[in-house]
């Protein structure tokens, strides 16, 4: 069996046929050009005979006629691949679907085809990172034709650009919360190093937090994935002088390892240490006990980042602020 299906694709010319006008007319009423007198029952047929026929407009086609390519290119950067990253991915398909914009991604993970060959095959109208790429590359980028390359996190103008969605307001939300029952808090950091321009930040909001109020700065263990990764770091947090009762940890997975690792100590959540985390996935809910986390809107995440794209793309000047993350806490039992 072969990747083709050996029809023919439908062109222009095979509607026109079918509707007995002129590849003109087709032109004009599939693309809906303006000043063109086409009487309503010849629109009609025109129609018909493209939905009979199965027929889409070529992608190459379009570009060439309006000018501009209707990609979009998102580069994810080698994370893992998870429920909130995912959750984002479609929210953004959604939002630059409303903008007759296709979102396209790309991961940079191992063994994944080089970048240049992605964006030079594709000349994408723009690219929206997920992470900071080299200003090399970015450059690249626009001398071949692609009008806008943006980055979520860290910058391909430099390292001084603010993020585009900090996440520092995600360990400072963490905190203060936490903060109302707890003196002493712990973070619990994640065991990849190539999630530390999420991690580090969100670190960073539980300390600012911490030093407002003249609280210790947090204590920092790193949690390995796996059953018994937390073990050490839980032992650590409650033999402090004086003990640790409160952790803010990186995300729900880190949370969960770590409410796990209290259980293999006949230890529980939030008697002998109380545990928020961060994006409310499925297990949240389902943990014992269950786990208090600070949710994200990732949709207005999403259409906010769609609309710096397209105003980009419009030549409108972009706001100066970063997007605003809307988060908000949803309480249950281990915090």
């Amino acid at each position: 069996m072969t990747g083709a299906s050996g029809r023919r694709r439908v062109t222009s010319a095979d509607v026109a046929r079918e509707a007995g006008v002129s590849r003109a007319t087709v032109s004009y009423v599939l693309n809906d050009t303006p000043r063109q007198k086409i009487p309503e029952v010849t629109r009609q047929r025109v129609w018909g005979a493209a939905a009979r026929l199965g027929y889409a407009p070529s992608a190459a086609a379009r570009s060439l006629r309006t000018g501009r390519s209707h990609i979009v290119l998102g580069l994810l950067p080698d994370w893992p691949i998870e429920h909130v990253l995912g959750r984002l991915v479609q929210q953004l398909t959604n939002a630059f679907a409303e903008h007759e914009l296709t979102f396209l991604v790309h991961s940079s993970a191992r063994h994944a085809r080089p970048l240049r060959e992605i964006w030079k095959a594709l000349t994408p109208a723009a690219v929206l990172a997920l992470d900071e790429f080299p200003e090399a590359e970015a450059g690249a980028m626009r001398a071949a034709g692609v009008e806008v390359v943006m980055a979520v996190h860290g910058s391909v103008r430099g390292p001084h650009r603010p993020p585009l969605v900090p996440e520092e307001p995600i360990g400072a939300a963490q905190a203060r919360y936490m903060v109302q029952a707890h003196r002493r808090l712990g973070y619990a950091y994640p065991d990849l190093t190539r999630l530390g321009v999420l991690a580090q930040p969100r670190l960073d909001g539980v300390r600012k937090v911490c030093a407002e109020l003249g609280l210790r700065e947090p204590d920092v263990r790193t949690i390995p994935f796996g059953p018994d990764g937390g073990v050490e770091a839980v032992k650590a947090w409650l033999g402090a002088d004086p003990p640790v009762t409160g952790i803010c940890a990186f995300n729900d997975e880190v949370a969960l390892a770590v409410l796990v690792a209290l259980r293999s100590l006949g230890l529980r959540a939030p008697h002998d240490l109380a545990v928020i985390g961060v994006d409310d996935i499925p297990g949240a809910a389902l943990a014992q006990p269950p786990l208090t986390t600070i949710v994200r809107d990732t949709d207005t995440v999403a259409r906010s980042l769609a609309r710096r794209i397209v105003d980009a793309l419009d030549r409108k000047q972009a706001p100066a602020d970063p997007i605003r993350d809307p988060l908000s806490v949803e309480v249950r039992v281990s915090a």
